[in-house]
């Protein structure tokens, strides 16, 4: 059954970057466009439309966990090197859209660290 957990990897893949292809050619640009984000929305979409319907069974979801702890991360890793060397081929709009967003996530940071520790903090022990 743990091959069942792969195929539907496999399959959210291959029409996600199909996806991410049509969506670039209709953009006009000759690249994936979003192929990766698709495939990862699929696979969350048919993983709880399966859960739904009890027909995700344990080895299934066995086989999605063992790929995604090895694949995913490694693929939207490859994804981010793509998109800094298009950002700095793009144009200082490009660079500023990357740029701006992770600098305020950045800042969010500590605001974050803090509210987890009030929270640790308001947790009764045992």
């Amino acid at each position: 059954m743990i091959v069942y957990g792969v195929a539907l990897l496999a399959v959210c893949y291959l029409l996600g970057q199909s996806v991410g292809e049509l969506l670039g050619q209709w953009l006009g640009i000759h690249a994936n466009v979003g192929g990766v984000g698709f495939a990862m929305t699929l696979l969350i979409l048919a993983n709880q439309w399966l859960h739904k319907r009890r027909w995700l069974t344990s080895e299934m979801e066995q086989g999605i966990l063992f790929w995604s702890n090895l694949y995913i991360p490694v693929i939207v890793a490859m994804s981010a090197t793509q998109n800094v060397s298009a950002a700095l081929t793009g144009g200082v709009l490009a660079v500023l859209a990357g740029v701006i967003p992770t600098a305020l996530a950045i800042s969010a940071l500590p605001l974050l660290a803090k509210m987890a520790r009030s929270t640790v903090n308001k947790t009764p022990e045992a």
